[in-house]
Formats: C-alpha cells, structure tokens, sequence
C-alpha cells in the first residue's frame, strides 16, 4: 500500500499545545546505547595509552640519561 505524502515530517501531525508526543518502545533503548556508547568512547579515548614516537623517545632519552649520571632539568 502506498502512503501518500501528507506535508507532515514523518507523516506525524503537529500536536495541539500542551499536549506531549508519547515516545515509542525502542526510543527509550535507543538513546540509552547512543549517548552511553559515547560517554564509554570518551572514556576510552582518554585512558588510551600513549603510543606516540615522542611519548617513547621521551622517556628512552630520560633512561639513557639516569644511567650516565647526567640529569635533565627544565
């Protein structure tokens, strides 16, 4: 059967004022996994360990230099 087009964003009529659009089942769900996967992926991306080359070298340049004796102050 085909729906006609009515004018009306996803076929809803607009709602007489005061009255509230009652959510359906899966709205709920959804926007529960959608920003809670997005607080868990903040999380993650500021936990990640550092892998930069700089990050290495930083702390093998740091090594070399205790085990000379020499110490780096800045």
């Amino acid at each position: 059967e085909y729906n006609r087009p009515s004018g009306w964003l996803f076929g809803e009529k607009p709602l007489k004022p005061g009255q509230k659009r009652v959510w359906e089942a899966w709205e709920y769900p959804w926007y529960y996994m959608y920003y809670g996967g997005m607080a868990l992926a903040g999380i993650a991306l500021y936990y990640k360990p550092d892998t930069s080359v700089q990050a290495w070298a930083t702390v093998e340049a740091k090594r070399r230099l205790k085990e000379r004796g020499e110490y780096f102050d800045w």
